[in-house]
C-alpha cells in the first residue's frame, strides 16, 4: 500500500449505527429502492435509485465495471494452532498472491504480528509469508497489514470449493456470493464487490438507454477495501476496452457528461489517458492514485457509496466533485441518516 501525502479535507462523525447490516432485498427493499443523495450545482436533493435517470441528460454516459465477485476470504490456521481469517486480495503474475490476515472469526480488525517467513495452514494448502506488500503498512506504526504470499498449491481452486465473500463485522450475519453481484457482473476477479454499481437493475438499465443516456463497460478487479487511515488503495488489474474509449471521447466531444460508477471506474479510466486528454485502450495493473492534486481529466460526475473519513476514496471524491459539494453531501447523509458501506446507501454527484 502506498502511504499518502494528501488527506481528505471533509469531516464527519461515521454514522456507526448507520451501517447497512444487510443486502437491501433483507431489509424488504428491492435492489434499486435504497436511498440517491443527488448533490449538484442546484443544491441537494433525496431521492430513490429508481429515479436515477432523472437527473441525467440524453447524451451523458455512464461508465460501469464489469467485474464479478469472488470467494475471497477463507479460514485459515497460524503455525501456533490459533485461528484468523484470511483475505485473498489477489493473484499476482508470478503466481503468488496479496494476502491480509483478519482475526476470526469476523474479519474485525487485521493481524499485524504475522512475520516474514511464517506459514498458515488453508485447508490442505500452505501459504508462506515472503515480504510486506508492497512494502511495510501498518495503522499501528508497528507491524505489517498485506503480504505477498507463496502459496504450496492451487489457492485459487481452495477458495472456489471452501471460500466465501469477504465481509466484516458490521454485517448481522454472512451473505451468500450472489448478493454480492451486480447486474453488470460478468468477468470474474473482484476480492470485493464494486459496490457503487450493486443498485442498479435491468429496468434503470432500460430506463437510462430509453432516455438517450450511454451505458459502457470497463473491468478492473477490486482489491481489499480495509485501507487504514492515510493509506492508498492497492495496485489493481484494470482494463478499458476500445469501445468504451471511443464511447468517452465522443461523448466528451459532443458536450455529454461522463459519469463513472464508483472510485474503480474512475480509476480504470483515469488510467488510460494520454497526455493529450483522451482515453484509448488500455490494460495491465494501475497504481493511479486520484486526489485534489492530481484530479480527474475526463470524469464529469460520480456515483458512489459512503466512505468512512480519511479513507483514500473520499479523496478521489473531493477531486471529482469538489471539497464544497463534497462536505454538503457528506454533512446531509449524516443529517438524514444515509446507510453506509457496501450494502448501503448512494449518491450522485454532478459538480
Amino acid at each position: 500500500m502506498t502511504a499518502l501525502a494528501v488527506h481528505p479535507r471533509t469531516t464527519f462523525e461515521a454514522p456507526a449505527e448507520r451501517t447497512a447490516p444487510s443486502p437491501a432485498e433483507r431489509r424488504g427493499l428491492e435492489r434499486d429502492q435504497v436511498r440517491l443523495l443527488v448533490a449538484s450545482r442546484d443544491g441537494i436533493e433525496h431521492t430513490r435509485f429508481r429515479s436515477l435517470p432523472d437527473y441525467l441528460n440524453a447524451g451523458d454516459l455512464v461508465v460501469v465495471n464489469n467485474s464479478a465477485t469472488v470467494a475471497g476470504q477463507i479460514d485459515a490456521r497460524r503455525a501456533d494452532g490459533s485461528s484468523i481469517v484470511l483475505h485473498a486480495a489477489t493473484p499476482l503474475d508470478d503466481g503468488t498472491w496479496v494476502v491480509e490476515l483478519r482475526s476470526a472469526p469476523d474479519a474485525a480488525r487485521a493481524i499485524l504480528d504475522a512475520q516474514v517467513g511464517e506459514h498458515l495452514e488453508v485447508g490442505s494448502l500452505v501459504l508462506r509469508l515472503q515480504a510486506p506488500y508492497p512494502f511495510t503498512s501498518s495503522p499501528t506504526g508497528s507491524g505489517n497489514r498485506l503480504w505477498r504470499a507463496e502459496v504450496d498449491g492451487d489457492l485459487g481452486e481452495q477458495l472456489w470449493h471452501h471460500g466465501r465473500p469477504i465481509s466484516y463485522g458490521y454485517l448481522d450475519r454472512a451473505y451468500p456470493l450472489a448478493d454480492y453481484q451486480t447486474v453488470f457482473a460478468t468477468v470474474p476477479g473482484s476480492a470485493e464487490m464494486p459496490s457503487a454499481a450493486r443498485p442498479f437493475t435491468a429496468e434503470v438499465v432500460t430506463q437510462l438507454v430509453a432516455a438517450g443516456v450511454g451505458v459502457a463497460p470497463i473491468t478492473l478487479h477490486t482489491g481489499v477495501s480495509s485501507q487504514e487511515a492515510g493509506e492508498g488503495p492497492q495496485v489493481e488489474r484494470f482494463e478499458v476496452p476500445d469501445v468504451t474509449a471511443r464511447q468517452v471521447n465522443a461523448t466528451r466531444q459532443a458536450g455529454g457528461r461522463i459519469v463513472a460508477v464508483g472510485t474503480t471506474v474512475a480509476r480504470a479510466l483515469e488510467s488510460a489517458v494520454t497526455c493529450e486528454g483522451f482515453v484509448t485502450g488500455a490494460a495491465g495493473w494501475t497504481d493511479r492514485v486520484i486526489t485534489r492534486d492530481e484530479p480527474p481529466r475526463v470524469v464529469d460526475g460520480l456515483i458512489t457509496g459512503w466512505h468512512d473519513p480519511h479513507a483514500s476514496h473520499l479523496l478521489l471524491v473531493e477531486a471529482v466533485a469538489g471539497e464544497e459539494l463534497t462536505q454538503a453531501a457528506y454533512d446531509a447523509a449524516v443529517r438524514e441518516r444515509y446507510r453506509w458501506h457496501e450494502f448501503g446507501d448512494s449518491a450522485l454527484l454532478l459538480p
